[in-house]
C-alpha cells in the first residue's frame, strides 16, 4: 500500500496582501478599460488605494510568528513585512511624482499603472519566497512588469533600444539564475530553501556541482542587483527610459533583490558561505570601483545616479559579506533608506523637466536655487545624505556597514570603500554646485501639485531627521532579522 497524502490547507491569512494586490490589479485593468483619458486620475487613485489597503494588510500580522504556508514555499515573518511596507511606499511615491510627468507628455496610459501594480506583486513574492520556485516566479513577475514600462513610451526610438537591452540580458541572467537553480535542486533533491539549508550544512564538502550551482545563482542575482562586472544593462536602461520609469527601475526592485539575496544565499545556502562569500567580496570591490570612477565622467545626470547606483550596492554587498546580524541589519537600513533617497532625487528631477523639456543633463540643473530655493535645498540633501556626508541618513548608513566588516576583521575592505567612497563625492558635489553656482537662462520657477510638494518635502525632511536619530529604523531592521 502506498503512504497515505495528507492534504495541509494553507493559510490565506498569511498572504492576503498578495492576494488583494493582485485582486486590485485585475480590477484596475478591467475598469480602466472603460475610462476616458482625461478620467484617469480614477485609475491613478485605485491604485493609491491598493498600496495603501496593501500597507494595512502587511500591518495587521506585522509581529506575529513566522509562517511558511503554500507547502513551504512561501514565508511570511518580519523581514518580509518590513521590506513590503518599504515597497509599497515607494512605490506610493513613485506614482505620485509619475503622474503629471505622463500627463506632460501625453501618456498617460492606464497601461503604466497595471504593470506598476504587476511589479509591486513580483516584488511581494520575492520578498516572501521560500523556495526556489516562488523566487523566480516573483522576479519573472517584476522583471516582465519593467521591460514593458521602460519601452512605455513606444513612439520614443531611445526607449525601445533601452528595453530591448534590458530584455535580452535579463533573458540571459534568468538562465544563469535557472541553470544555477537545477545544479542546487540536483545536489540536493529540493526547491524549499529549509531543506537546502539542511543539505549545505551537512555537506560542506567543497564537491563542484553545488559550488557551480552556487556561481551560476550569484551571476544571475548580481545582475537583477545591477553589480560589476553585471552592471551593462543599468546605464543604458536609466538614460534611454522614461524618467518616471527610472524613478520605478532605482527604487523599490532594491528592496526585492535585496531580500532575494538573504533568501537565496543567508537562508538557503548558508552553509556554502565560503563560497559565495569570496564572490560577493569580488562583486562589491569592483562595483565601487567602477560606479565611482566611472560617475565622474558622465555629463548626463540619469547616467550618473546609474553608477552611483552601482556603488551603493556594492556597499549593500559589504553587508551581507560580513556575514553577521548586524551586518545583515546594516545592509537592510542602507537599502531601505538608498531607496527612499533616490525616489527624492528622481522626484525632483522630474520636477524640475516640467515647466520644459526633459532634464537630461546635469547643466540642465544650473540655477536652480535661483528659480525654486526650497527644491534646490532638497535636492541638496538628497545629494549630501547619498555622498554619506556627517549628520544625514547616508552617513550613518555607510557607517553601520563599514563597522560590520571592520568588526569581523576586513578592515582592508573598509579602508578601500572609504576611499572610494571620498572619490565619489565629487560628483554629488559638481549637481549642488550647478544648483547653486551656475546662474540659469530660464526664471521660470518649479511648479508642481500640492500633494507632490507635501511628499518631496516630507521626504527631504525624513532623510535628516533619520540622520540625526537613526536608531529607531535601525532597531526595526535588528529585530526584523533577528
Amino acid at each position: 500500500m502506498g503512504i497515505p497524502m495528507t492534504f495541509v490547507p494553507p493559510d490565506f491569512v498569511s498572504v492576503m496582501p498578495e492576494i488583494f494586490v493582485l485582486s486590485m490589479a485585475c480590477a484596475v485593468l478591467v475598469i480602466d478599460v472603460f475610462l476616458k483619458d482625461e478620467q484617469r486620475g480614477i485609475t491613478f487613485g485605485l491604485c493609491q488605494l491598493t498600496l495603501l489597503g496593501a500597507l494595512l494588510l502587511t500591518l495587521i500580522g506585522y509581529g506575529t510568528d513566522t509562517t511558511v504556508t503554500f507547502n513551504g514555499h512561501f514565508i511570511r515573518d518580519a523581514m518580509g513585512d518590513v521590506l513590503k511596507v518599504g515597497i509599497y511606499v515607494a512605490i506610493a511615491m513613485v506614482l505620485l511624482f509619475s503622474r503629471d510627468y505622463l500627463i506632460a507628455r501625453g501618456i498617460h496610459r492606464g497601461e503604466y499603472y497595471v504593470l506598476a501594480l504587476l511589479g509591486v506583486l513580483g516584488m511581494m513574492v520575492m520578498v516572501s519566497a521560500a523556495s526556489f520556485l516562488t523566487a523566480y516566479l516573483g522576479l519573472e513577475l517584476l522583471s516582465l512588469s519593467l521591460y514593458a514600462l521602460v519601452a512605455f513610451d513606444r513612439d520614443n526610438a531611445q526607449c525601445s533600444e533601452a528595453a530591448m537591452k534590458y530584455f535580452v540580458l535579463g533573458a540571459l541572467a534568468s538562465g544563469m539564475l535557472l541553470y544555477g537553480i537545477s545544479m542546487i535542486y540536483g545536489t540536493t533533491g529540493s526547491l524549499d530553501l529549509r531543506v537546502v539549508a539542511g543539505a549545505a550544512i551537512e555537506n560542506r564538502d567543497g564537491s563542484l556541482l553545488p559550488a557551480l550551482g552556487v556561481a551560476f545563482l550569484v551571476v544571475g542575482l548580481a545582475f537583477k542587483l545591477g553589480a560589476v562586472p553585471f552592471h551593462m544593462w543599468l546605464p543604458d536602461v536609466y538614460q534611454g527610459a522614461p524618467t518616471s520609469v527610472t524613478l520605478y527601475v532605482g527604487s523599490a526592485p532594491k528592496l526585492a533583490a535585496f531580500a532575494l539575496l538573504m533568501r537565496i544565499l543567508v537562508e538557503g545556502l548558508g552553509g556554502l558561505e565560503s563560497d559565495w562569500q569570496q564572490m560577493l567580496i569580488v562583486l562589491s570591490v569592483l562595483s565601487i570601483a567602477v560606479g565611482n570612477v566611472i560617475a565622474i565622467a558622465q555629463t548626463n545626470i540619469k547616467r550618473m545616479l546609474a553608477y552611483s547606483t552601482i556603488s551603493h550596492v556594492g556597499f549593500i554587498l559589504l553587508g551581507i559579506i560580513a556575514g553577521t546580524a548586524d551586518g545583515y541589519s546594516a545592509a537592510m537600513f542602507y537599502a531601505l533608506t538608498y531607496v527612499l533617497t533616490t525616489v527624492g532625487s528622481f522626484g525632483i528631477i522630474i520636477l524640475a523637466g516640467r515647466s520644459g523639456c526633459e532634464v537630461e543633463n546635469i547643466q540642465d540643473l544650473r540655477g536652480l536655487n535661483d528659480r525654486s530655493p526650497w527644491f534646490a535645498f532638497l535636492m541638496l540633501v538628497m545629494m549630501m545624505s547619498t555622498a554619506g556626508i556627517p549628520f544625514l541618513v547616508g552617513f550613518y548608513a555607510k557607517f553601520a556597514v563599514l563597522m560590520a566588516i571592520v568588526n569581523v576583521g576586513m578592515v582592508g575592505l573598509a579602508v578601500y570603500a572609504v576611499v572610494l567612497s571620498v572619490v565619489g563625492a565629487f560628483y554629488y558635489l559638481r549637481v549642488v554646485k550647478v544648483m547653486y553656482f551656475d546662474k540659469s537662462e530660464d526664471s521660470i520657477p518649479i511648479l508642481a501639485a500640492l500633494d507632490t510638494k507635501i511628499v518631496i518635502g516630507a521626504n527631504g525632511l525624513i532623510l535628516i531627521l533619520l540622520g540625526l536619530y537613526p536608531t529607531g529604523l535601525m532597531g526595526v531592521c535588528i529585530s526584523a532579522l533577528q
